[in-house]
């Protein structure tokens, strides 16, 4: 009758609780590793109206509502409780950038524009280049290549020289084709 050796029952159990942890360690850190190096794609969040510097040089004390909102624009709030008053407020936030938050108030007294308050606004052309910053974060390749770098591409020699044609690939194509059903009978 055959011997049957066996692990006792507690060094069986802690040798399996043992690999399973050291293998849990192992791959909390892989994912970790993983999980760093992934960035999830977060939409461009852009609200309100984007005043210029332009638009509020061009705001003088004594303009209608109207013409302060033909050189504005709408105004993203206008409240019940202060109808003498008008806020311009916008917020861009964009993966890789700062958010963006900026408010212009403007006061009207009988109708007319009084005075603007609010943050320092940038220029059309500031505003644009922030637009661009975030794309340009990133490396761009350099897209150039040199006379070395093309020659593992060069054709063979003997496939540069003239060759005739063949007469099948000059041959003209078929004016007609088969149908694409069959014909039900």
């Amino acid at each position: 009758m055959p011997v049957s050796r066996s692990i006792p029952l507690p060094l069986g159990l802690l040798l399996v609780v043992s690999a399973a942890l050291t293998g849990c360690s192992t791959v909390t850190e892989a994912t970790r590793k993983a999980a760093s190096s992934i960035v999830p794609y977060k939409i461009e969040i852009v609200q309100g109206n984007f005043v210029s510097k332009e638009q509020v040089e061009a705001l003088k004390p004594g303009m209608t509502r109207q013409q302060v909102r033909e050189v504005l624009g709408t105004p993203l709030l206008q409240s019940v409780f202060h109808a003498d008053r008008w806020d311009y407020v916008f917020t861009m936030k964009r993966q890789g950038l700062d958010v963006q938050a900026r408010q212009l108030t403007v006061y009207f007294k009988a109708d007319v524009m009084e005075r603007a308050e609010g943050d320092p606004m940038p220029s059309e052309s500031e505003f644009v280049a922030l637009l661009g910053s975030a794309k340009q974060s990133k490396s761009v390749p350099v897209l150039e290549a040199s006379e070395d770098s093309l020659k593992p591409f060069a054709p063979p020699p003997a496939a540069t020289a003239a060759t005739p044609a063949s007469p099948a690939a000059t041959a003209p194509l078929p004016t007609s084709y088969p149908p694409l059903e069959i014909p039900l009978r």
